[in-house]
């Protein structure tokens, strides 16, 4: 069995952005949890770290809160995308591609020309 792991620095805010395109609006659990079972259970997220991201989501203005009910009856603060987080999104997608598109190259042996 693998040990599960920290977010890695800097992702945290891609993962939240791509998760509440996909699920639409969600309390910080459901974010934490989402990203977990996307991950395959790998990833494993610190509330101290996910709810300062959001905060800080929330002040650059690429997600809103307002206060709502969860499923289990308590009062939640529910994330949704804004229209300027859909922008990030697609700004932090593409830097994440090319980020991992460089990486590759160093794991991936060249072609000696003869």
């Amino acid at each position: 069995m693998t040990d599960k792991t920290d977010v890695w620095q800097g992702t945290l805010a891609l993962m939240v952005l791509k998760t509440l395109e996909a699920m639409g609006p969600q309390h910080g659990y459901g974010i934490a949890r989402r990203i977990e079972q996307t991950s395959g259970d790998l990833l494993s997220i610190n509330y101290g770290t996910l709810y300062p991201a959001l905060l800080k989501l929330e002040q650059e203005g690429y997600v809103s809160s307002e206060w709502g009910t969860s499923d289990n009856n308590r009062k939640a603060k529910y994330y949704k995308l804004t229209r300027a987080g859909r922008r990030q999104l697609e700004r932090q997608t593409r830097e994440w591609e090319q980020t991992t598109a460089i990486l590759a190259r160093f794991f991936t042996p060249a072609k000696q020309s003869s």
